[in-house]
Order: C-alpha cells, then structure tokens, then sequence
C-alpha cells in the first residue's frame, strides 16, 4: 500500500448521506493543522446531502488547499489519487477504498440509534485494515496513526462470494 502522504491530498466523503459533523471536524484549524503536519498538501470534501461548507482555500506554505462539492458520477478518481481517506462508515464507500488500496480512517456517525456501521469498521479495525474513529476522535487518530501498520485488503473474486453463498446454502462443494 501506497504510504508516502508528502504534498498528497486527503479525500474526505460522506456518500450520499448527510455527515456534517465529519465535514464539520474534518474542516476544523485542529485537524487541518493535524493533516498539514502530517504532510497532507490538500484536502477534497465530498459533502453529500449534508448542509455544513467547508472553507475553500487556495493553501500557502501554511494551510492546506481545499475544496468541496457534493455529488459527483463516480468516487472512483478520488479515491484512488487520494494520498489518505477520510470516509463515512457506509460499506460500499469503506470497501471501494480498501479495493483502492487506498489508507483508510472510517468515521462512524455515532449519532445513528443502530449502528452496524460501527461494528464494520471496528472489525476491519482490529483486522488492521484501517483505522476507525468517532467525530471526537478523528484528530487524535489523524495524529497518532502509523499507516505502515496497515495490511492491504486482499483483492475478492466473484467466486469467492459464491462458495460462500453455497457453503451458507448447504450445497455440495463437488
């Protein structure tokens, strides 16, 4: 996996969903100063539905560039020239980084009543495929993560999902 984050740029998303309180920390003087001494040149927000803007900045030597916009035909680009991302919990926009091979900090909207979105992340988590965080804990994670710990996420056939399929089933493996 890609680790080096020098003048790279960090994508934060939210899908399609409404996540202001990530955009809203993710766009805080904490964490841009967290990314800045980290080596992050820039940071993209995709907003979704949400209502909260970031500030735009053209970056000096002392801030980071950013931008934004809400909805986009595909992710894809982002996510794989993104030097770090910063996503939601929803599983599609988890697994088509990790696809990416792309560093991963997930961040869970911990004001969801049923969050299975949480125990996703804190399983692939403890698998060292990312790391996962709250709103409240996104800075610290940002400051105190080693991206060398994480472990590339194998790369999935279609027949994998199959066998697993017929194993769940109770279908012969002949």
């Amino acid at each position: 996996m890609e680790r080096d984050s020098t003048r790279g740029y960090v994508f934060v998303t939210v899908g399609t969903t409404s996540f202001d309180a990530l955009v809203r920390i993710a766009d805080s003087r904490a964490c841009r100063e967290a990314l800045l001494s980290r080596g992050y040149s820039s940071v993209v927000f995709q907003i979704g539905r949400g209502s909260y803007i970031p500030q735009k900045s053209t970056g000096d030597e002392d801030s980071l560039k950013t931008n934004y916009f809400t909805f986009a035909p595909s992710l894809a680009d982002f996510i794989k020239n993104a030097a770090l991302i910063i996503s939601h919990a929803g599983s599609g926009s988890i697994f088509e980084a990790l696809r990416a091979g792309r560093p991963l900090v997930v961040v869970a909207n911990d004001a969801l009543m049923d969050n299975h979105q949480m125990e996703l992340a804190e399983e692939l988590a403890e698998s060292k495929y990312l790391f996962c965080a709250s709103p409240g804990t996104l800075v610290n994670t940002i400051t105190t993560m080693d991206l060398s710990s994480l472990i590339r996420y194998p790369a999935s056939t279609p027949l994998a999902v199959v066998q697993a399929l017929d194993q769940f089933l109770g279908f012969s493996n002949q």
